[in-house]
């Protein structure tokens, strides 16, 4: 089978045919601009055009932005709106959030048309989402966790805020709409590894034996859980399903309950790649 960025490159050659010519060694006064960098041609072709998994590897090659590469990129989340629920906007969005500090142009779009990110935060019980959005841009992992934890608390009520953990039979009462904007936030943040969603399918495939469900994520290794916070992964090279967390201190029932809450199975945003 013909690899995605293969057909991206071959596309791209057809567009410029300077495309796969060696480029030229630069010397010490060229500035970083000056280097080669993919046009803007050539990124909004394979971006609008390539397969979903040739759109991700094309963005990972972006090892520089600009003016030019931006434009292009939100371009294509402008015209991507109606599916707030796109790996592919996620990833795109992410890019564009790392260049609000250098570029005020980035930053004016985000505010005009994202101002609170492309998940829409929805809530049944009128609670802020806004922080935890703030913090998953960021991809601020461990400070996404607790606030996480924080925001289920907020769910449940006025009693599990002040003793900072959950009965599961409080999830059990937990608004779709809420619980279905939080876990969108991980998936849609994370390109899809982190999520409830995501650790429900995993527990799924497993039979719902937590046993192998555990080292599967990276919660245990042989007989040993995995130390907080120290021993967990808080970026994207963590495991699938890694993230968010779930105490264990007090059993199973609780994460039991988040995964088999109705949200995963009625009217769920249907996360997609593109």
């Amino acid at each position: 089978m013909t690899d995605p960025c293969t057909i991206v490159k071959v596309k791209n050659a057809m567009l410029n045919p300077n495309y796969l010519m060696p480029r030229p060694m630069t010397d010490l006064t060229t500035s970083p601009q000056e280097n080669y960098a993919m046009s803007a041609d050539e990124l909004r072709s394979g971006l609008f055009s390539a397969s979903a998994k040739a759109q991700f590897q094309l963005l990972e090659t972006l090892t520089q932005g600009g003016e030019t590469v931006w434009e292009v990129l939100m371009e294509f989340l402008l015209k991507q709106q109606s599916n707030p629920f796109s790996l592919i906007n996620g990833k795109v969005y992410q890019i564009l959030y790392t260049a609000i500090p250098t570029s005020e142009k980035v930053s004016h779009f985000l505010k005009l048309h994202f101002p609170t990110g492309i998940v829409p935060l929805k809530s049944d019980t009128g609670i802020d989402y806004i922080p935890l959005q703030t913090l998953l841009a960021q991809q601020d992992f461990l400070e996404a966790d607790k606030l996480s934890v924080q925001k289920l608390c907020e769910l449940a009520g006025s009693s599990a805020v002040q003793r900072k953990w959950l009965y599961f039979s409080e999830i059990e009462r937990f608004p779709i709409t809420d619980l279905q904007t939080i876990d969108s936030l991980w998936c849609i943040h994370s390109e899809g590894k982190f999520g409830y969603s995501v650790q429900r399918e995993l527990w799924l495939g497993v039979n719902k034996n937590w046993d192998k469900l555990w080292p599967k994520i990276g919660w245990r290794t042989g007989r040993n859980w995995t130390r907080y916070p120290q021993g967990f992964t808080w970026d994207l090279t963590a495991p699938k399903g890694h993230l968010p967390l779930s105490n264990q201190l007090r059993g199973v029932r609780v994460i039991e309950a988040l995964l088999s809450h109705p949200a995963w199975s009625q009217s769920q945003p249907s996360v997609t790649i593109r």
